[in-house]
Parts: C-alpha cells; sequence; structure tokens
C-alpha cells in the first residue's frame, strides 16, 4: 500500500503524546527522548517490507543515537495476527537486537493520530516535535546493496541542521496496518 497526498498529515503536525510499553519492560512517553529529532516508525513483526529493512531501521538509530532518537511502534491487531502481539515483539527486538525502544500501540491511538497506513511508515519530527519528514527509508526497499538514495537519513541530517523539510518526499510503501474492528458505541 501506498499513500496519497490525501491521506498524508500535513508536515508541521505535532507529534502526539503517547505514554506506551516497550518490548524492553519499561513505559516510554514522548517526552522521554531528548534528541534534536524524534523518528517514530509504525512497524510490526510480520510485514515482509519491515523484515526487509529493520537491520538498515537499526543501523540508522546507531548512526543518529543521541542526535536523534527512533522509536518503533506496532499497532497491528495482535488477536487477528498473534505473530504481532506483544510477547512476539519481545522476541524479535531481542533477537534483531534493536538499539530504540519497540513500543506496543494496542489501543492503535497514536498510530490513527499520526495518519499511518502501512508497515514501516516513517515520521520524522524536529526539535520542537512538528512533522519535517513523512516518507520512505530509501529508493529499495527489498535489496540494501542496491539503494541509490537514502531518503531518511538525509531528511535527519537535515533536520539535524535545521534546513527546512525536503522538497520531494516519497510515500513509504509497505504492507497495511491491521486495524481492529471498531465498535459501534467508540
Amino acid at each position: 500500500m501506498t499513500l496519497t497526498e490525501s491521506t498524508m498529515v500535513p508536515l508541521g503536525t505535532a507529534c502526539p503524546d503517547f505514554t506506551l510499553p516497550g518490548a524492553d519492560g519499561q513505559l516510554w512517553s514522548r517526552d522521554d527522548f531528548h534528541c534534536p529529532a524524534l523518528l517514530v516508525v509504525v512497524m510490526c513483526n510480520h510485514c515482509p517490507y519491515v523484515q526487509s529493512v529493520d537491520d538498515r531501521l537499526n543501523a540508522l538509530a546507531k548512526a543518529f543515537a543521541g542526535r536523534c532518537a527512533v522509536v518503533g511502534l506496532n499497532s497491528n491487531d495482535a488477536v487477528a495476527f498473534p505473530e504481532d502481539s506483544f510477547k512476539a515483539m519481545r522476541a524479535r527486538a531481542k533477537a534483531k537486537g534493536y538499539v530504540f525502544p519497540y513500543l506496543w500501540d494496542e489501543e492503535q491511538n497514536v498510530a490513527r493520530t499520526l495518519g499511518a497506513v502501512c508497515t514501516p511508515d516513517f515520521f520524522l519530527f524536529d526539535q520542537h516535535r512538528r512533522l519535517a519528514y513523512r516518507g520512505r527509508l530509501d529508493d529499495n526497499w527489498k535489496d540494501a546493496a542496491h539503494v541509490g538514495r537514502q531518503d531518511l537519513r538525509e531528511a535527519i541530517e537535515g533536520v539535524l541542521a535545521g534546513d527546512d523539510p525536503l522538497e520531494t518526499q516519497h510515500p513509504s510503501m509497505g504492507c497495511s496496518i491491521k486495524w481492529r474492528a471498531r465498535s459501534a458505541s467508540k
């Protein structure tokens, strides 16, 4: 699934406040991250797009440690997709050696507020926690060896330098988020 202009939240939108449990056993909130930039990645365990890029994401988190905080956010319906359960998140984070918190958005509120539609979906916020970039990681989700353009890295470097957002932001693509059915009373 890809994004269209009509489904994207506008640049400058504030990062939603959150307090969510992490696969590391801690509760994390937006204000726990004090770096000049904050990258929120809506992701999950079972999506082949995420599986293809999660090592690159982990390397990016290492490269920008102390300058750009990275947060993984799983919002998938774990009843319909048990491989995306909190227990499975813990196992995946440990097996992959994630150097960033991997949070469980069980109620799906943060992903909905962000306007997330796919996994992975990347949201980069500046020092004021305003959306500066929403787009793809790079130009080849399938094969890291054939990446020609690292869009997200360029966006992070720009945010850290105080530059205006990238003029061209290519939407991320991936598996659709597995939304839970909402009851009529909500």
